[in-house]
């Protein structure tokens, strides 16, 4: 028997673990938020201590132990491939770079990051780092950033809006500035090394630890990439990546089937309400949430005024 659309419960990182978080999550979705300063909602996530769960309070690890590749397609459930978060940025995150999965491999015994971001909300003036200013070498970075706030005019950026995609391979210098919600689908890696965090200090006097030799081992200095241009292929839905990790569609005013795929599982996340039905049974999506999409799953009928569906590259 086919599974059903399976809605996903979020864990968070707030408080200390996301200081530059905020209240965004529960003033644009009505979210139940556990911190003032809360920066992440994992919506669906297999990471160790931060698994979404099921309406039965179930891990996605657990899921997938449950039904294997009916569940994740072929290839796609040891290791599970990718992490799909909500971050609020009150203020700005650090400057920072991911590796590829050759680095991750050899020196962290995990995969790489290669991540997207779609953003929901940005207020006036809001900006990405994205990247580093032209003819900037290796060697400036790592001394601009062991000085502190001299690697701030090397690092490019870019006025953002709402609608706008951006996608970040590994190795693209990059940061989230103040008042952004985004949507972030990823590898499900938690790789990070940290250029510079803006000289901030938490209320013990301790800046953040900073990796600026492992960033520079991996930065490409050359990546400079520009905001995604979205195509369409068919009624209401828009193709925004097909990269070698993961692809992503945008659903607009969407009223159609979105046929099982047997070879991958996908992610379903309602930017507004949407309303998902299927053989004997329907799902509301709340905006805001997610619901995981099995392999072996239903042709679905769909209605969508506004979501966003990513997938595993196959």
């Amino acid at each position: 028997m086919p599974i059903a659309p399976i809605l996903m419960s979020p864990a968070y990182r707030c408080g200390g673990a996301t200081p530059w978080g905020g209240e965004g999550l529960r003033m644009m979705f009505g979210r139940d938020i556990p911190d003032t300063r809360t920066g992440e909602s994992l919506e669906v996530s297999a990471i160790t201590g931060l698994e979404s769960r099921d309406p039965e309070g179930r891990k996605l690890t657990d899921l997938i132990e449950e039904y294997g590749e009916k569940l994740t397609g072929p290839g796609f459930a040891h290791p599970f491939p990718l992490l799909l978060k909500l971050l609020d940025a009150k203020d700005k995150l650090s400057v920072q770079v991911h590796p590829d999965d050759a680095y991750a491999a050899r020196v962290e015994g995990k995969q790489g990051k290669t991540e997207a971001w779609h953003i929901l909300f940005a207020a006036p003036g809001a900006e990405l780092v994205f990247g580093v200013q032209s003819g900037t070498e290796k060697d400036a970075l790592r001394r601009a950033s062991q000085e502190g706030a001299a690697v701030e005019p090397l690092l490019r950026k870019v006025k953002v809006r709402a609608g706008q995609t951006f996608y970040i391979p590994a190795g693209t210098v990059h940061a989230i500035g103040a008042g952004i919600i985004l949507y972030e689908i990823q590898q499900s890696s938690d790789v990070t090394y940290r250029f510079y965090d803006w000289d901030r200090r938490d209320a013990q006097g301790n800046r953040r630890e900073l990796h600026i030799e492992k960033a520079v081992d991996v930065v490409d200095v050359h990546s400079q990439p520009e905001p995604v241009r979205e195509i369409p292929i068919g009624p209401g839905r828009f193709r925004l990546l097909n990269e070698k990790h993961f692809g992503l569609d945008r659903l607009c005013a969407f009223d159609g089937v979105l046929p099982a795929d047997p070879r991958r599982f996908a992610f379903f996340t309602a930017v507004r309400a949407c309303r998902i039905s299927w053989e004997n049974g329907e799902l509301t999506v709340p905006a805001g949430s997610t619901a995981l999409l099995p392999a072996d799953g239903y042709d679905l009928r769909v209605k969508a005024p506004s979501a966003l569906l990513a997938y595993p590259t196959v």
